[in-house]
């Protein structure tokens, strides 16, 4: 083990203080959370202090839908977020918000040392204007047609649909999504910051900064045509700190965020006594860790540090990036319940169930993490209740019964216990690379050798047989030590199972190093059942409570009027009508189901994920006609179980004399595009 004491600074990336956290934020902070309980378990000084990033145009409207201001809405999103990361165990020191007296000195510090060294600098940019709420507008809040792939609704960034990217100048009759109307070019000047001044020591930095060979070759693409000046300003109104020296200017929120780092930070030395520029000061000999997500990297790689060596501060040791999350295969979606709000889950679920699942799929790597709920079900049960859990629960019964809870004075195979704790700097070399999932599987490795150990010995025969019985009490030590080893290395990914399992045995499992004195001759605690199995009807039920219905944002102002006629159904209302959510949709995969006389099954694709939809269209269509063609269908009817399986959704059909036709969009429709 390694005696050397380490002084460690961690931070995950800011959760945005305008929604509620979801199990894709917490992919993230769990993985931040156990690296740093990892690091204080091998007696380190680790500090993990991050923030709410708490400015920017989205939380100033959405405080003045709410009717409320915007010191408000962040206030009660931090109590929010705050009773999440505690529900879920998150071992942070402090969580502070980008909107304090803290953050707004040490941005303003920045800014000053940057302006007053000559790298910023100012230019007149053109940008549309929303005249009717008296703002210029980001991209985010422009919305018009796609300029490659047409497809309508589409952000003044990027397609979601064909995944262009461009300037907002480039859509097709470009909207305000604040007011509607149509925005006009004006002018303003900006603040810029002189990334190029940066690039060199930028190269040296990034093959240390940046461990992960995929991570820093992109980056080394963004080289290639020269760094360019970094827009550092937004107009009023603007919810942010004013830049120093104007009146109607405001830093843009990739500004402060990341100094929020340093300001949640700098609070907690306030609070504990600690030295500030130890850690942050130029000469700083701490490690300083960002966990972030990939789609982020560019700010945390290029500006961030720049910001930082322009300043007078030191620079992250490194940056982590880790891939997004899906579930069950697909991106997470609120019709499906696969969108899943960190309080939904714990409204149903155990939060080590969640950790140790993501323990065990996360590497040191960028590649996206799926939550497959039948899998985490299946590892959950058998890896932490059947094989860990099983062998306190086994063990404990016989101590107590026998033996009132008091252990052996000595362990009957010390070889075998020894092999056990000599697994340890393997496993930590594992856990210290991030790369969870090997740290695991060498983890269960003995978790499986412990279970052997038990099996061989039968305790439960052994008490039958009075030449065994006394016997019992030292294989019964000896598995509760094995559990004892397997839950301290387990611990940074469980620790409430770890917390019970502490006061069960009377002694903590926390430091690594106190598993060199094995836990012999004293009385334990009565057993409490530790960590309960995932039951399939409470998973079922998170997923149903997360279901919410897609609703169609845009309509006709006024229903088409029906032709006397027709025999109608009921008539409905707008209201009713845009409740149904059309989506187009690529017949992906069509097939017979020779036990049903009118059904096909079809796999649809929507863009973004796939579909099973039961249609009864075989009297019209062979399965072949169908494969590859455009349909259209209703994304959010509520799925049906049928005899044959499960239908999520509904294929719009023509009825006619010769059967019932599927309605087809023109060629060049992109599957996902809502239908109005």
């Amino acid at each position: 083990m390694d005696d050397n004491k380490r002084r460690i600074l961690l931070t995950s990336a800011l959760p945005y203080a305008n929604g509620a956290i979801h199990i894709g934020h917490m992919l993230e902070f769990i993985q931040t959370d156990i690296w740093a309980r990892f690091q204080r378990a091998q007696g380190h000084e680790c500090h993990f202090a991050w923030a709410d990033d708490a400015h920017g145009t989205p939380i100033m409207l959405s405080a003045q839908r709410q009717g409320i201001t915007p010191e408000q809405l962040i206030e009660r999103m931090n109590e929010e977020h705050q009773a999440d990361f505690r529900d879920f165990g998150l071992s942070y020191d402090h969580f502070s918000s980008t909107h304090g007296d803290a953050n707004r000195e040490l941005v303003e510090t920045i800014y000053t040392r940057l302006r007053d060294a000559g790298h910023v600098t100012t230019k007149t940019i053109s940008q549309f204007y929303d005249e009717s709420e008296g703002m210029f507008l980001p991209d985010r809040f422009i919305k018009g047609t796609c300029p490659r792939c047409k497809t309508e609704d589409q952000y003044g960034d990027s397609c979601e649909a064909c995944g262009s990217t461009y300037a907002p100048t480039d859509l097709v009759n470009p909207r305000s999504a604040v007011s509607g109307t149509t925005p006009v070019m004006r002018d303003s000047e900006h603040y810029f910051v002189r990334l190029a001044d940066f690039e060199e020591r930028l190269r040296e930095w990034l093959p240390t900064g940046v461990p992960q060979s995929e991570v820093a070759n992109k980056l080394g693409e963004w080289f290639e045509d020269g760094l360019r000046d970094w827009d550092i300003s937004r107009d009023a109104p603007y919810f942010g700190f004013r830049i120093p020296g104007t009146d109607n200017k405001y830093f843009y929120v990739w500004v402060d965020a990341p100094v929020g780092y340093m300001a949640s930070f700098r609070e907690l030395c306030a609070e504990k006594g600690m030295d500030f520029d130890a850690w942050w000061g130029p000469d700083s000999d701490a490690e300083v860790y960002h966990f972030i997500g990939k789609d982020i990297v560019y700010f945390h790689t290029l500006f961030w540090p720049a910001m930082l060596m322009g300043s007078g501060f030191r620079t992250p040791t490194s940056v982590f990036a880790h891939g997004f999350l899906t579930v069950d295969g697909t991106k997470m979606s609120k019709s499906r319940g696969t969108f899943i709000k960190a309080r939904t889950y714990l409204d149903h679920l155990a939060p080590d169930a969640l950790r140790y699942y993501f323990c065990a799929k996360l590497g040191p790597g960028t590649a996206d993490i799926d939550l497959n709920l039948d899998d985490f079900i299946a590892r959950v049960n058998a890896d932490l209740v059947g094989k860990v859990v099983n062998i306190a629960s086994r063990c404990a019964g016989f101590i107590h019964r026998q033996h009132d809870g008091q252990l052996a004075d000595v362990l009957p195979d010390p070889a075998l216990y020894q092999a056990f704790i000599d697994e340890r700097e393997g496993i930590a070399a594992e856990f210290e690379a991030r790369n969870y999932q090997a740290a695991i599987r060498r983890i269960m490795a003995l978790a499986d050798r412990a279970n052997q150990y038990i099996d061989e010995h039968k305790p439960w025969q052994m008490v039958k047989d009075p030449e065994q019985a006394g016997d019992v009490q030292g294989v019964c030590t000896q598995g509760l030590n094995l559990f004892r080893v397997l839950v301290t290395l387990l611990a940074p990914a469980i620790p409430f199972t770890a917390e019970k399992s502490a006061q069960f045995l009377g002694q903590p499992v926390a430091l690594w190093s106190d598993l060199d004195q094995p836990l012999t001759g004293v009385a334990l605690n009565p057993f409490q059942p530790l960590l309960m199995r995932v039951d399939p009807d409470k998973v079922a039920a998170m997923v149903e409570d997360s279901k919410e219905s897609l609703q169609a944002t845009d309509g006709a102002a006024d229903a088409p009027t029906a032709a006397p006629a027709l025999d109608l159904a009921d008539e409905i209302g707008i209201e009713d009508f845009l409740k149904v959510d059309l989506r187009v949709a690529r017949i992906v995969r069509a097939e017979a189901i020779p036990e049903a006389e009118k059904l096909l099954k079809l796999t649809l694709d929507l863009g973004a994920e796939q579909r099973t939809v039961f249609a009864g269209i075989k009297s019209a269509y062979e399965p072949a006609q169908l494969e590859g063609r455009l349909t259209v269908m209703v994304a959010n009817l509520k799925p049906r179980k049928m005899r044959f399986g499960v239908s999520e959704g509904m294929v719009l059909a023509a009825g006619g004399d010769d059967g019932p036709f599927i309605l087809e969009p023109d060629d060049g429709a992109v599957p996902g595009t809502r239908v109005t």
